[in-house]
């Protein structure tokens, strides 16, 4: 098959790229801007684009089919052709269910949570040498690709994005893969530029349950006021296992996890990251895992990429940047590592970046997420602001809303990382929080002061 992905340079889309050519597709694709490290491994396999820009005329009656990304607009002038002659159009999640329909299809979703639990499955499976098809949002330590698609393995695990799934497709991604086992770790409102309201956002974990094939399963987080609710309401004839935080404890910044054959030691630390450890257990033991083969493979495993990742460390310090950005994400972050280093000073700096986050009316989310720190930053840039068409947000706007009056507030890139330089970490640990860059921060000259 010829297949001509429009928007070929996303981070999914160039991986759905590479492991289509891998499995023996005619590969195309067009796009008006790729970064690294897209463009380096597209044009490794041939598959970069010879000029950036849209061409219809690349698009003929001769090609199987188009996959569209989320970059196209909908009036993209390679999509219109494709609509005029007729041309079968895929959005991404789509595409990943028609390579998966005769296979069962295990499906990680969550406002929090999904790529951590989908990680942990893929890293256990693999311990084991037990070969899977997957699709997970970040690049893992040990794999190549994002997406992995064979003829012959029997399962494949997908992690489920609430997100759209193409300019003309306006469905949540997860809508459309029908699992045959599924995760719901957690709702908490997102994306309020698509789901206006808290009661629209709920509304799509719903139809997700409800899409779960007859007969099939949901292992849910029951700590979870909505996602107890949510599946507990579902008509939808599927078996529910619940799971919640397991037992365990932290003794001189090492979390031991309770198990029936003693206490274990883990790379990982944090009740998320301990309560994704259970739901990822009940899944792997739905694919064949035993709870003892589980527990060996889990105990290595690092945590997902850049979720709490060390990036310092010196006798008594300690220095971590996490994705977290959204509230629930910052607040159990920032919980996490106050419990896990309970006995030293917790500077926690977020970086204010997503449409989401620099809207006002969503900021009263982010209420009591840094009470646990014990001296809190928050860092956005007005030109981004700018940039987004967004109303200015004022400092006390921040403080109003975190609940927090003593949070340092800098709008200025060069006024934060003088400050976060100019700090001394004794006894310390610092937390940095951004799905951003920190206008800049320079990570390297940061670790030498560790």
């Amino acid at each position: 098959m010829h297949i001509h992905f429009i928007a070929i340079g996303g981070s999914a889309m160039h991986n759905l790229a590479l492991s289509l050519q891998k499995k023996g597709y005619t590969i195309t694709g067009s796009d008006d801007v790729i970064f690294e490290p897209s463009k380096s491994r597209l044009d490794a396999k041939g598959l970069l684009p010879k000029e950036f820009g849209w061409f219809p005329e690349k698009i003929s009656e001769g090609l199987d089919a188009i996959v569209l990304g989320m970059h196209a607009k909908a009036d993209n002038p390679e999509l219109l052709r494709a609509q005029q002659l007729g041309l079968k159009i895929y959005s991404y999640p789509e595409f990943l269910y028609e390579q998966s329909k005769f296979k069962t299809r295990v499906v990680i979703a969550g406002s929090h949570g999904k790529t951590t639990i989908t990680s942990m499955i893929l890293h256990v499976l693999k311990y084991h040498d037990i070969d899977v098809d997957y699709m997970v949002g970040a690049q893992l330590d040990g794999y190549t690709d994002m997406v992995h698609l064979t003829n012959e393995n029997d399962f494949i695990v997908l992690e489920g994005d609430e997100y759209l799934s193409s300019p003309i497709d306006r469905r949540p991604k997860f809508h459309l893969y029908r699992p045959n086992i599924a995760l719901l770790s957690g709702i908490a409102w997102d994306h309020i530029n698509v789901f206006p309201t808290f009661d629209d956002y709920v509304e799509q974990f719903r139809i997700f349950v409800d899409s779960i094939v007859k007969g099939g399963s949901i292992t849910y987080c029951e700590t979870d006021p909505e996602v107890k609710k949510v599946v507990e309401e579902t008509e939808n004839p599927i078996r529910k296992f619940p799971y919640a935080v397991p037992a365990y404890r932290v003794e001189n910044g090492q979390t031991l996890l309770e198990t029936e054959e003693g206490e274990m030691p883990l790379e990982i630390f944090g009740e998320h990251n301990l309560t994704n450890l259970a739901g990822a257990k009940w899944i792997c033991q739905q694919m064949g895992v035993d709870e003892e083969d589980f527990y060996e493979a889990i105990a290595t495993f690092k945590g997902a990429s850049k979720r709490l990742q060390k990036i310092a460390e010196g006798s008594n310090s300690i220095a971590f940047k996490d994705f977290a950005h959204a509230p629930s994400k910052v607040k159990a972050t920032v919980n996490a590592v106050k419990e896990q280093f309970p006995n030293r000073k917790l500077l926690a700096c977020l970086e204010l970046h997503t449409y989401s986050s620099l809207n006002p009316e969503f900021l009263v989310q982010y209420r009591g997420a840094m009470d646990q720190a014990d001296q809190a930053v928050v860092f956005y840039s007005l030109d981004a602001l700018k940039i987004k068409g967004m109303p200015e947000v004022a400092p006390q706007q921040i403080l109003d809303a975190f609940g927090k009056q003593d949070i340092t507030v800098f709008t200025d890139a060069k006024d934060f990382q003088a400050f976060v330089y100019g700090q001394h970490f004794e006894n310390a640990t610092l937390l940095l929080m951004s799905s951003g860059n920190y206008g800049g921060l320079d990570f390297d000259k940061l670790a030498g002061m560790f």
